[in-house]
Order: structure tokens, then sequence, then C-alpha cells
């Protein structure tokens, strides 16, 4: 929850903007500021406070405790201004909430956070456990001193500036060891213990077990990231309150589901009791990985036989795709989705061109791996690759990466072996929808003239369907030095089904600096002055030029037979 906080008039407005934008995240508390500032500090994960800094320092200074604990606090001007990350920044996720406080009210967010202000990710916002020397290694990385990076365990990481070797060392490790001089051990959830349990085993003999496994292993209980089990044990009061006590989730697969897996130590006494002839080891193996621990049995003072099994795998970190577009080119229309994928790879990979638009949002130690026109396919099996080792890749195309860019050869190259992750961006047809009117206004298809890839015949076919169902057209790649025959081709094809005055707009380099448009008719268009930068959108036969606008209309029942752009009903439609 967030607590808002404001003493004057322009301040509750402000927060009650806020408010009204996150119902369910929000409580407003009202009543003197002091006391208001101290319950929420106690009942919230997060503070905005429309107050001057100075004040808020005064009043949340006696109630700081712990910096990994205590709340983030915003403080937001009078004048709406600013959104400044005053405390918590990393911990209480202030630097975040500031930046999309700042969104939501028009203010300019200010973090200044010294890794955040110089685009290095902080140790303690990697999302993984951490142990040693934090403070020295992170400033060795904003000194721009060496710091190596020791990869023991596969695992995507965003983009660190590190060096084949230096004094300073971050080491990402399961294993049971304590962090050197001027080192940093980050644990990632790579171990998944498998558990089996007799009806009443308890939690004392399920957790002691795992515990001395992990141990005798040399493997750190911190890089426990689930205990996994059959589901008829789901509900084991022993199985669930270690992991409760490990502060794991506990993940259950069904007896079929385990039957499945070829394990190292079968039983009959499991396949008797539960239907599978492995807990343990199937439980811990059934989503891939290393074996590292086969199954272990409890030992018991008492001298009676063992109520608990449990073995260890090592999972390996899933690599991460994320296949983002960029936009018709406009920094104002990159998503700030795109902009967060940007920051989180450690890998890019992208056609050069579009790779210099974003090189300044990348943070330091992003390795790019930029490469020209034609190497599509060679592109995207790249990016597959570099996440198959376990990177954390976004793979940039323009416009929406999955309308003529990337994201097609992408996904048929990935298997179900990483995480993909799709990201759109506004394409080149919308945006010069925008730029033309409202031509796309009703059915609309976008069609490439290219026929690198696809026959002619093919495209051809497209065409003369879309033209004989009166629908819309927005050409792509529409005429090159090479290809002169197809746009007057394709224009002849429509004109077989509409009037000459039929509107088409031609517009060269959407949303950047040397755009360019006009509107014109079928009969009119000259395919001479297209080029491969220009998108073209031909209307249906009710598409009309209004004020010198493509105005393509929605065609409901009750709209004025004239289109004249007003309407009997001034409902919007809501879709």
């Amino acid at each position: 929850m967030i607590g808002l906080i404001s003493a004057t008039a322009a301040g509750a407005a402000a927060r009650d903007r806020l408010a009204a934008a996150w119902p369910d995240r929000t409580r407003v508390y009202d009543g003197p500021v002091g006391d208001a500032v101290r319950r929420a500090f106690a009942e919230c994960e997060q503070l905005v406070c429309f107050l001057a800094t100075g004040a808020v320092v005064r009043l949340v200074a006696p109630l700081l405790g712990d910096k990994r604990t205590d709340p983030g606090v915003v403080c937001v001007d009078e004048g709406g201004r600013f959104a400044v990350s005053l405390v918590g920044g990393h911990g209480g996720g202030a630097n975040e909430l500031a930046r999309v406080v700042g969104g939501l009210l028009g203010a300019e967010p200010v973090v200044t956070t010294a890794t955040d202000a110089v685009g290095v990710p902080g140790l303690d916002t990697l999302g993984l456990p951490l142990e040693g020397d934090v403070a020295g290694v992170t400033r060795a990385l904003l000194d721009g001193e060496p710091v190596a990076l020791d990869a023991e365990v596969s695992w995507p990481l965003p983009p660190l500036p590190v060096a084949a070797r230096g004094a300073y060392t971050i080491r990402l490790t399961d294993r049971a060891v304590e962090p050197a001089a001027h080192e940093v051990l980050l644990r990632p959830p790579s171990l998944v213990v498998g558990v089996g349990a007799s009806r009443g085993a308890p939690a004392d003999e399920v957790l002691g077990l795992v515990e001395r496994v992990l141990r005798d292993a040399g493997l750190s209980a911190r890089s426990v990231a689930e205990l996994a089990t059959v589901d008829a044990k789901a509900e084991e009061p022993g199985i669930l309150a270690a992991a409760e006590r490990l502060g794991v989730p506990l993940v259950t697969y069904s007896a079929e589901e385990l039957a499945a897996v070829e394990v190292p130590n079968p039983s009959d006494a499991p396949l008797a009791a539960v239907g599978t002839p492995s807990v343990a080891e199937a439980a811990a193996l059934v989503r891939g990985g290393e074996l590292l621990v086969p199954k272990r049995k409890s030992e018991r003072a008492d001298g009676q036989p063992a109520m608990a099994t449990c073995a260890v795998v090592r999972r390996p970190g899933r690599g991460r795709l994320a296949v983002v577009g960029l936009g018709p080119g406009a920094r104002d229309l990159l998503t700030p989705r795109a902009e967060a994928e940007l920051r989180r790879a450690s890998v890019l990979v992208g056609l050069d061109q579009y790779v210099d638009q974003i090189r300044d949002l990348l943070r330091p130690g992003t390795r790019i791996l930029a490469s020209g026109l034609g190497a599509e396919e060679e592109r995207a099996r790249t990016a597959v690759a570099e996440a198959r080792r376990g990177q954390a890749v976004a793979l940039i195309g323009s416009g929406d990466a999955g309308v003529y860019a990337m994201a097609s050869p992408a996904l048929a190259e990935a298997s179900d072996d990483i995480d993909v992750v799709g990201v759109p961006g506004v394409t080149a047809a919308l945006a010069a929808g925008a730029i033309l009117g409202a031509p796309l206004g009703h059915d609309h298809v976008s069609i490439s003239l290219s026929d690198l890839h696809t026959p002619w015949e093919v495209i051809e076919r497209r065409v003369r369907a879309a033209a004989e169902a009166d629908i819309v057209v927005t050409f792509y790649n529409p005429r090159s030095r090479g290809r002169d025959w197809q746009l007057p081709k394709a224009l002849a094809i429509l004109a077989e089904h509409r009037e000459p005055a039929t509107p088409v707009g031609v517009v060269r380099n959407a949303s950047r600096p040397d755009e360019s448009s006009r509107v014109t008719t079928l009969a009119a268009l000259d395919p001479a002055t297209v080029d491969m930068m220009t998108v073209v959108t031909v209307g249906n036969t009710a598409t009309r030029q209004i004020a010198g606008r493509m105005v393509t209309p929605r065609g409901y029942r009750w709209q004025a037979p004239s289109i004249s752009g007003s309407a009997t009903d001034p409902q919007e439609d809501t879709k």
C-alpha cells in the first residue's frame, strides 16, 4: 500500500489525482501532517508526501530504522514539478516510484542514488540475496575500477561494467562459501530440493534432512528456489512447515508426471504409496537440471525407520529474450516498457541503424551485436543463441516487433528452453495513420509489397482480396530502386474496384525529423515519388477527405449518411 499525505489545497489536488489513478494501491492519510506521516510510515510499504523536502526530512528522520525494511518515501513539491526519491531508493522502491509518479503527474523524477545516476544497476536491485563487500564493490563499479564477474552458475543478469579480472569481484554462486575481501556473493535461486515424506513426518525431521544434505554438499540454503514433491503430499504438515521455515514455495506434481521421469534410485515403496517409483528425485528433476545430490534419507535418533527423503538438483537460469519494438523513430513514441527492457538486457541484438537510435539508453556493460541490412535470420539466431547461454537479451526492430520485423524469425528459432517476452511498439501504419487523420477508422489491412521473401503471386492475390472486400490498405515496402513495378501494379488492382478520387495518404519517415506527408488520390498518385521509407495508405469506397485529412467512417447505423464528420448520437465506441 502507498500512503498519500498532503498539507495544502494544491498538494491535495495532486494527491487526489494519484489516488484516482491508483484506487487499489493508495490510502489517503488525513489529519495533522506529523501524525499522518507516522501512521503511514508504520502501515505502508511506500509513501508519497506532497510537502517540502525539508519538512519530510524532519518528519521521517526519527522513524528511520533499517534501509532494508524502511518504506520508500517520495516527495512531490506543491507545484507538482518534481517527484523526489527521498528515502529507500532501492530497498523501498522509491526510485522507481518517483519515475512512475512523475509520469502520472507530469513531474520530473529526481533520483540521486549514485548507481542510478550513472546507469549502473545497484547490486541490491538485482533481486538476488547477496553477501560481502557490497559498498566496496559498488564504489569500484562507480569509479570505473576493474570488477571481475565470476559466474559459477549461468543466470540472466542485467548489464554490469565488468572486466575479465580485477581487484574486486562479483561472484555468482550457489555454493556455501564465505565472501573473500573485496568480493560480493550473489545467490541465484538455482537449487530445487525434491522431498518425500511418510504421513505425519515431523517438520524438524524434514527440515533437518534438507539442511544436512545442503551442508554436506557444500550448497547454500539461500539459493534454494523451491521444495518440490508429489500432489499427494501437498498438505503434509511436515513438508509445508519445512518450506515455510526455509522461506520458499512448495511446488507439487502429479504422480503421473513424476513416474515419467527417469531417476537413478526408483523404489517400490513410493510406487505403492502414491503411484510413482520416485518422489524426491523425480520432483527435483521433473523440469530438468543436474542432479547434485541423489536421494538421501533422514536419520532418526530413536532408531525408527526414516520418514523423509530428499534430493537436490541445480536448475540453470533460463535465458530471457525480449523482442522489442522501437516504434517509428521518434523518442517520445518509444514505450516505457521498451526502455525498461533495453536497460535490463545484458546483450542487445539489432540492425546497426536501430542500435544507433537507442544507444544512449543502454546501461554501461551492455554487449552490442549489431549487423547490417539483410541479416534478419542471422540476428534472430544470434539472439536466441545468446538467450540459451543464460543471457538477458533484447532483440530490437522498428515499429512493432511483430509486424514485418524480428518477432517472427526469432520465435521460429526459439523453443521452450528460454523465456520470451514481446514488447509492442507503435507501427509505421499507426504512425502514418495518425499523421493522415483517421484512415484506419474501419477494417484495414497491411500488405508488404516486397517479394524478396514472398512470391509476387501471393502478394497479388492478397491485394486483390483486399480490393474486392473494400478494405483500407496500407502498403509497407512499397518501392525501391530494384523493385519499381510492384506498387503501380497493386494500385491498378485497387483501381478496378475503387473510384479514381479515392483518397490516398503518403507518409515518408513518419515521426522523424524529416517527416513529410500528403493526401492525394488513387488517380493522381505518382509511384515514382515513393520509396522504401514511405508508407502508402489507400482508402476504401467510404474514405473521404475532410479538412485536408483522410477519414474512414466507422459505418454505424446511427451515423449521418453524408459522412460529414458529425453523428446523430455523440456516444463514443469503447472497445
